[in-house]
C-alpha cells in the first residue's frame, strides 16, 4: 500500500514551501487510495510548542487535507534509543567529541589545502581511554553515522537518476551531546517502521536523502521512493525564507485567501500545467510527479487573488447563508443580497462593505464638475424603500430634467448613491438600500 507522510517540526507556522511538500505527499496517497500520515517531528523539546501543533492541524483542516493518523516523534524516543544501540553494535554509530570551533578550524584547513570540507573521522580512532580522558576534561560526546564510502544512487521521482559519492559527504551527526535525536536519524527510523513508500520534499534535502538511504539500509529497512521538488522563489526570483510571515498559511487565511485557490495553485506551480480551480479529489486524480522539473519555481502571492475571486463568486447561496445572516441581512433579502453582491467581491469579507452600503448608506463620491448636477438629481429621488423599477424611473426623471444621458448621467448617480465607481447593477441594488446619504 502507498504510504506517504508530512513531517513538519512544530516550531512555527506552515509556510507555502512546507505546504508544497505536504500537498504533493497528500495527493500521491489519495491518488493511490493509500495512507497519509501527519508526523510531528517534535524531538526538539525546547522549540516545539503545542500551539504550533494546533496551528499545523488547523491549517491542514482549512485546506481539506485530512490525515489518516498522527504520529509524534517525542513518543518514540525509546525506539530511537533501541535502534541507536543496534547501529553501535554494527559499527555504524561512533562517538565523537570535537567542539564547533574545532570543526570549523578543520574545515578551513581542508579548504585551504584544496580538499573538500568533510569530517576526517578522528572519532573512529579514539580508544576507550581517550574517550574517558576527554569526558574528564568536561567534553560531551555525540554520535555520528559511519557512511560506507560508495556511490549512493537512486532514481528520483522528479530529478531523475541521482548518484552521490558518500566519501564527499561528512558522516552525519545523529544524536547530540544532550541526547537529542536529530531529524536525519529519527526520520529514517520512522519511515522504516511506518512503511513509508514515497517521500517528496525540497531539493535542499538531496544530500540528506543520500545519507538516509544508507541509514535505512543499515537498520534493515527498504528506502522509500524519493522525489525532490524545486525550491520556491519570490516573483522576481529572490529566495523565499520560511520566516516571511506573510507567506504563512495562517496569514494567507487571515487575509481572506480561499483554500481552494491555494491548493489549486500550489499543486500545479512548476508543472507547466494551466492553473485553474480544482478540488483536492480532482487534483489527486491528475497528479503526476513527471510534470515537475528541477528549475526554481516562482511563487507570487498575487496570483492567489484572481483564483480566490473566481472561487468565492461561484459559491451557491447555501454556502454563505449563515455568513450573510451574521451580517444582519434580513432573511427575506439575504438571497437577493448574495446575488447582487457576489459578483463584486474578492474575499467574503468584502460582503461587509456592501451590506454597510445597503444598511447604513455610503459616503457620496461626487466630482466637483458634477456637484450641481447631483444636487439637482437627488431632489428627484424619493426616500426608501425602493423597487426593481426605482433606478430606471429615477434616472429617466433626471435625464428629462437635466438633459444628461449615457455615462454622464449614470456614473455620477452611481457614485453619489454607492460611493463606488463600479459595482452591481443598480436596478438590482436599489431595492436593498435602506439609506441613501446623498439625499441629505
Amino acid at each position: 500500500m502507498t504510504t506517504t507522510r508530512f513531517a513538519p517540526s512544530p516550531t512555527g507556522h506552515i509556510h507555502v514551501g512546507n505546504l508544497r511538500a505536504a500537498l504533493f505527499n497528500y495527493l500521491i496517497a489519495r491518488k493511490a487510495g493509500g495512507t497519509f500520515i501527519l508526523r510531528l517531528d517534535d524531538t526538539d523539546q525546547e522549540r516545539s510548542k503545542q500551539e504550533y501543533v494546533d496551528g499545523i492541524m488547523r491549517d491542514l483542516e482549512w485546506l481539506g487535507m485530512h490525515w489518516d493518523r498522527v504520529e509524534r516523534q517525542s513518543l518514540r524516543l525509546d525506539r530511537y534509543a533501541e535502534t541507536a544501540d543496534q547501529l553501535r553494535a554494527s559499527g555504524h554509530l561512533y562517538e565523537v567529541f570535537e567542539t564547533p570551533t574545532e570543526l570549523d578550524l578543520k574545515r578551513k584547513k581542508q579548504l585551504n589545502m584544496g580538499k573538500p570540507p568533510v569530517y576526517d573521522r578522528t572519532g573512529l580512532n579514539l580508544s576507550d581511554a581517550d574517550k574517558d580522558k576527554l569526558r574528564a576534561e568536561g567534553r560531551a560526546g555525540y554520535w555520528r553515522f559511519r557512511l560506507d564510502h560508495e556511490r549512493i544512487e537512486w532514481n528520483d521521482g522528479i530529478l531523475g537518476d541521482i548518484s552521490i559519492d558518500a566519501a564527499s559527504v561528512s558522516d552525519p551527526v545523529l544524536i547530540r551531546a544532550d541526547g537529542q535525536v536529530l531529524y536525519t536519524f529519527a526520520s529514517s527510523v520512522d519511515d522504516t517502521d511506518m512503511g513509508v513508500t514515497h517521500v517528496v520534499r525540497g531539493a535542499d534535502h538531496v544530500t540528506n536523502t543520500a545519507t538516509q538511504i544508507q541509514i535505512i539500509r543499515a537498520i534493515g529497512g527498504t528506502p522509500p521512493s524519493f522525489a525532490h521538488h524545486s525550491l520556491l522563489t519570490g516573483a522576481k526570483g529572490e529566495e523565499l525564507s520560511k520566516r516571511i510571515g506573510a507567506l504563512s498559511l495562517k496569514d494567507l487565511r487571515d487575509a481572506g485567501i480561499a483554500p481552494e485557490a491555494l491548493i489549486s495553485l500550489m499543486a500545479r506551480l512548476g508543472s507547466g500545467q494551466p492553473v485553474g480551480l480544482s478540488s483536492l479529489d480532482e487534483l489527486a486524480a491528475e497528479f503526476d510527479l513527471a510534470h515537475f522539473g528541477a528549475s526554481p519555481t516562482k511563487f507570487d502571492a498575487e496570483d492567489l487573488w484572481p483564483l480566490t475571486r473566481e472561487y468565492n463568486q461561484s459559491l451557491p447561496f447555501a454556502s454563505v447563508r449563515d455568513r450573510i445572516a451574521e451580517l444582519g441581512v434580513p432573511t427575506d433579502q439575504a438571497e437577493r443580497f448574495w446575488r447582487v453582491a457576489s459578483q463584486n467581491i474578492t474575499t467574503l469579507d468584502d460582503l461587509n462593505g456592501w451590506w454597510r452600503i445597503c444598511h447604513e448608506g455610503a459616503e457620496p463620491l461626487i466630482d466637483a464638475e458634477d456637484s450641481d448636477f447631483v444636487a439637482e438629481a437627488v431632489k428627484l429621488l424619493p426616500p426608501p424603500p425602493y423597487s426593481d423599477t426605482s433606478w430606471g424611473e429615477w434616472t429617466a426623471q433626471v435625464k428629462a430634467a437635466t438633459g444628461r444621458k449615457g455615462k454622464g448621467l449614470f456614473m455620477p448617480l452611481r457614485k453619489a448613491v454607492t460611493g463606488q465607481a463600479h459595482g452591481p447593477d443598480m436596478s438590482e441594488l436599489m431595492p436593498l438600500l435602506q439609506v441613501v446619504r446623498a439625499r441629505g
